[in-house]
C-alpha cells in the first residue's frame, strides 16, 4: 500500500511540474537535466517511484500467491516468501528517503494554484453548500447549482460572473 500511494503521489508530482502546469518546480537534486531539451527537467526520482511501486505489487502478488493453498501448518513453500518480502523492504528503503526529500525540497506556485483553482466551475459545490445551509433541500441546491453552471456555460462565463438572480 506504501508503494501504491508513493506512486500517485509521484504521478501528481509528475503531472505539476510539467510546463502546462507549472504547480511546482523540482529542486536539482532530484531532476536530472533532459539530453535533448537544456529547459526541461526530468522528474527522476518521482518517475522513479512511480515505476517500483509496480515492483511492490509485483512482490506483494508473488507471496500472495505462494500462500494461497497453503494448509495452515509449516510447509516447504514458505521457503520460497522471504525474498519478495526482502525486496519489498529493500524498494521501501530506497524509497522512502527519497520521495520524502523530493517533496521536502519542492517549490509551489501558489499564485498560479490561486488563479486556476476557481476556474472549470470548482465553486458549484460551494454553491449548493451554502443553499444548503439557507435551508434548500439537498436536491433542489444541487439542480439550482447544476443550472448555474448550464447558464454560465451558455455564456462562456466563470460563475462568479453570474448576478445573483441568474
Amino acid at each position: 500500500m506504501i508503494g501504491v500511494d508513493l506512486s500517485r503521489v509521484s504521478e501528481e508530482v509528475i503531472l505539476w511540474a510539467t510546463k502546462e502546469f507549472s504547480f511546482v518546480t523540482l529542486d536539482d537534486s532530484y531532476s536530472t537535466g533532459s539530453s535533448i531539451m537544456p529547459q526541461k527537467k526530468n522528474p527522476d526520482v518521482a518517475e522513479l517511484a512511480r515505476g517500483k511501486a509496480g515492483r511492490l505489487i509485483g512482490d506483494l502478488t508473488g507471496l500472495l500467491a505462494t500462500l494461497k493453498g497453503l494448509p495452515l501448518a509449516y510447509n516447504r513453500d514458505l521457503q520460497e516468501d522471504k525474498e519478495p518480502v526482502f525486496d519489498a523492504a529493500d524498494t521501501l528503503e530506497l524509497l522512502l528517503p527519497a520521495v520524502s526529500g523530493m517533496i521536502a525540497t519542492l517549490t509551489f506556485n501558489t499564485e498560479r494554484m490561486e488563479s486556476l483553482a476557481p476556474q472549470g466551475f470548482a465553486l458549484a459545490t460551494d454553491i449548493a453548500e451554502w443553499l444548503v445551509r439557507q435551508g434548500v433541500p439537498f436536491r433542489e441546491a444541487h439542480e439550482l447549482s447544476g443550472a448555474a453552471v448550464k447558464q454560465a456555460e451558455s455564456r462562456g462565463v466563470e460563475l462568479w460572473d453570474l448576478t445573483d438572480e441568474e
